[in-house]
């Protein structure tokens, strides 16, 4: 299970990979690992984290007061010893726990060799990395204060289950802290001059379905009610708050996050350009053009805001 914390709705083009090598694309095929180019994917999930940085240490901010309201007694003295950020893919978002938890041994845990490797590359001692295939392999994580997993619960057939095995790590008062859903990014006005109004809306619904055409193909998949308070509480923890946090870059936006909505916006082209009317393709189409100035790394009204939606929960 590979995640580096994608939006589901914001593309989710990072082609994140299951135990068996799923390459998700949200209703499109399935690539073997070996034929992945990580790479290019580590570099484009360390892009889209760094986006949410800010996002995402205003939560670790959360999750530390959150942890400590929770001390009870002598054991509750030494805070939070161990974290672990399930499905890390490279680490950005282990890193930034790491600094926000200094005292603290984290952990990336991911399938994929080459992610784990791009993690300690960019992160040095300061993290620790653990491979270990999801859900498989939940008995090897080891006891945790913290457990994290953003946006990666939703690759695993059976998402109850998988919470139930997350709950099973935490010490007595520890926290787990799941991202999940949120709102789809923005990134062009309602009516930005391109085809009919309203496109970006459209694109979402296109991607919901093939969202849950990926959920149907995943082994052991389990239809579920998508409510996560209520989902861990039924893996037997006490939910202790949900929150949401955005992410806001406003126009105009630098050339870094221009070229990412870019390739955000090549991975919904190959995911739903079959499935679009022809007008939408076509407007699709004129964004991806890297020369003109109606293309997304030329138009002075793209900006990039979208929310992250984090759902916690207390072992007693």
């Amino acid at each position: 299970m590979t995640s580096q914390h994608h939006q589901h709705g914001n593309a989710h083009g990072n082609a994140h990979g299951n135990g068996n090598g799923h390459r998700h694309g949200h209703g499109h095929g399935h690539v073997p690992a070996a034929d992945f180019d990580w790479d290019a994917l580590a570099a484009h999930l360390e892009h889209e984290a760094d986006l949410r940085a800010a996002a995402v240490t205003e939560a670790a901010r959360w999750l530390s007061d959150l942890y400590d309201q929770g001390l009870q007694g002598p054991e509750g003295t030494g805070g939070v010893r161990r974290v672990l950020d399930v499905g890390s893919g490279p680490g950005v978002i282990a890193g930034l726990l790491a600094e926000a938890f200094p005292a603290a041994e984290v952990v990336a845990v991911d399938q994929s060799a080459a992610l784990l490797e791009r993690a300690r590359t960019r992160s040095g001692a300061r993290l620790g990395t653990q491979q270990a295939d999801l859900p498989a392999e939940f008995d090897k994580l080891g006891e945790a204060d913290l457990v994290w997993s953003g946006n990666a619960i939703h690759h695993l057939g059976d998402q109850q289950a998988a919470l139930t095995s997350l709950a099973g790590v935490l010490r007595p008062g520890g926290l787990l802290a799941v991202a999940e859903r949120g709102l789809p990014a923005r990134y062009l006005p309602r009516d930005f001059g391109l085809g009919r109004p309203g496109f970006q809306s459209r694109l979402d619904a296109a991607h919901e379905d093939g969202f849950s055409t990926m959920r149907a193909e995943l082994p052991g998949s389990t239809e579920e009610v998508e409510d996560w308070p209520a989902m861990l509480e039924r893996a037997g923890l006490t939910p202790s708050g949900t929150r949401t946090f955005l992410v806001d870059r406003p126009a105009p936006l630098d050339r870094r996050t221009r070229e990412y909505l870019r390739t955000q916006l090549g991975r919904l082209h190959d995911q739903l350009a079959d499935s679009l009317p022809p007008e939408d393709r076509s407007t699709l189409e004129a964004l991806l053009d890297e020369e003109a100035p109606t293309g997304i790394l030329h138009r002075p009204d793209a900006f990039y805001l979208s929310a992250m939606t984090v759902h916690t929960a207390r072992k007693s």
